[in-house]
């Protein structure tokens, strides 16, 4: 029997990933030939296309030179930021590297020292002040579980499960989280970031309770609006925002539903704003992270066929020289987010196998 079957019976069911019993997944080992997750694509179907091994290859190499010497990745109004250095070590981890194994080992080992050193006794992942730092501790969380769930590096336990508990504490009456470690207000940008570092550390052995998935996902089928797509907040309205509703289909995805009808409707109105189609595209790196992951976890093969496809053509023509991409918030996050992107093919990572 496969390792994975508890896993994928679950998931078929709807079944929370907090009522899954603990080890119930077993992580690939970084290095490896790359297995199978997400959507079930067609033998025929193309993912890895003539020169883009060498635009990710530059990519990685550039991100390296932006490592500081502590092993952060910085943005320039932000200062020191765990949640770029944490995408960023995930960029490399995509690629099959994990701390002193492989190309850029010692980059992910670098990377992991600055977020266990700055990791406070709340469980808080915190470095330079900065907006929003829960976006910084789930990205920072979700790095940690990746990492423990690869390795058991008996250095990153404690933080971890420190970090799972502050997650736990900080969500709020409605189900979800905000900017701030308090329980006042939810948005789902923020929520996600959060349910998918829970999922990440769930997968990894980590205790996560089944009463804050629960109010996650009710916080989120609540934020949805009529034509599929998510409002920001409850007290929002509209969905002209793609990358909220991105976010909503992935948070029910990292929860465990994947067949519901707000599922289908949220990736509708996703599809609606596939890349290329001249649509504006705020918040472009953060809107891609997330919707091309809810259509790789589609069970419907069509998203990811669709949706891959557009994206990799997009995001290869708008790498600069260096290799590296530009963006709103900064060349070191917009670089991260799109080797991410790129590198879902390869499977390395535990958070995108199904």
């Amino acid at each position: 029997m496969s390792k994975h079957f508890p896993l994928t019976i679950a998931l078929l069911f709807g079944i929370t990933l907090a009522s899954l019993p603990s080890g119930a997944y077993a992580a690939p080992k970084a290095g490896g030939k790359p297995k199978a997750g997400g959507a079930q694509v067609d033998k025929n179907f193309v993912e890895i296309v003539p020169g883009m091994r060498e635009k990710i290859r530059k990519g990685l190499a550039y991100l390296k030179k932006q490592q500081q010497a502590d092993g952060s990745f910085s943005r320039s109004s932000y200062g020191r930021n765990v949640g770029i250095t944490s995408l960023a070590a995930l960029a490399f981890m995509s690629d099959g590297n994990l701390p002193r194994r492989g190309k850029y080992g010692t980059v992910v080992d670098k990377a992991l020292k600055f977020i266990l050193k700055n990791t406070d006794p709340t469980g808080l992942i915190a470095a330079d002040v900065s907006y929003g730092p829960m976006y910084g501790h789930g990205f920072a969380t979700l790095f940690l579980a990746e990492i423990y769930g690869m390795t058991n590096d008996k250095r990153v336990y404690d933080a971890l499960k420190k970090a799972v508990d502050l997650i736990e504490r900080c969500q709020n009456d409605e189900g979800g989280w905000r900017y701030q470690p308090v329980k006042r207000e939810a948005d789902v940008s923020v929520t996600i970031c959060q349910v998918m570092a829970l999922r990440a550390a769930r997968n990894a052995g980590i205790k996560v309770s089944k009463a804050t998935i629960n109010k996650a996902v009710e916080y989120v089928r609540r934020c949805q609006n009529g034509d599929g797509g998510f409002r920001y907040m409850l007290q929002s309205s509209g969905s002209s925002a793609f990358p909220r509703s991105a976010a909503g289909v992935a948070t029910l995805f990292y929860a465990g539903i994947y067949k519901d009808d707000a599922v289908k409707r949220g990736l509708d109105y996703m599809m609606t704003h596939l890349p290329g189609s001249g649509r504006s595209t705020p918040h472009y790196h953060y809107g891609h992270y997330y919707a091309v992951q809810a259509a790789y976890l589609a069970p419907d093969k069509k998203y990811w066929q669709k949706w891959f496809p557009a994206i990799r053509k997009e995001l290869l023509s708008r790498q600069n020289a260096d290799g590296s991409w530009a963006g709103s918030n900064g060349i070191t996050y917009a670089t991260s987010m799109s080797l991410i992107v790129l590198q879902i093919p390869n499977r390395y990572l535990p958070i995108f196998q199904k």
